[in-house]
């Protein structure tokens, strides 16, 4: 499993990166390293940490099914976690987390 305590405290006080259309609170303030479903993660037990995002507790919320925001979720669901995804890898890169030789 791929942790990484610089990758999680890498969200504090950057933008959601998830921005699901009439739901995110664009609060920096409540954005934290949120674990995206992929194949290493299982029943209690959290995707690597690159398997993520930069979420704000409102897309968070609905991500994680703690929300009743009504979306077409099976048609959207992929589309903003591979987004999201993307930018956060894309932010790890800027800030030499990871690095791509």
């Amino acid at each position: 499993m791929i942790t990484s305590k610089k990758l999680r405290s890498s969200a504090k006080g950057e933008q959601c990166t998830v921005n699901i259309a009439g739901v995110c609170n664009y609060n920096p303030e409540t954005v934290v390293l949120a674990h995206l479903p992929d194949e290493s993660n299982g029943m209690g037990k959290k995707s690597d940490d690159i398997s993520s995002c930069y979420a704000c507790s409102a897309c968070h919320d609905v991500i994680d099914g703690r929300s009743n925001y009504c979306i077409d979720w099976a048609y959207h669901k992929q589309f903003y976690m591979r987004r999201a995804n993307i930018r956060t890898i894309r932010k790890f890169i800027e800030k030499g987390l990871i690095v791509v030789k």
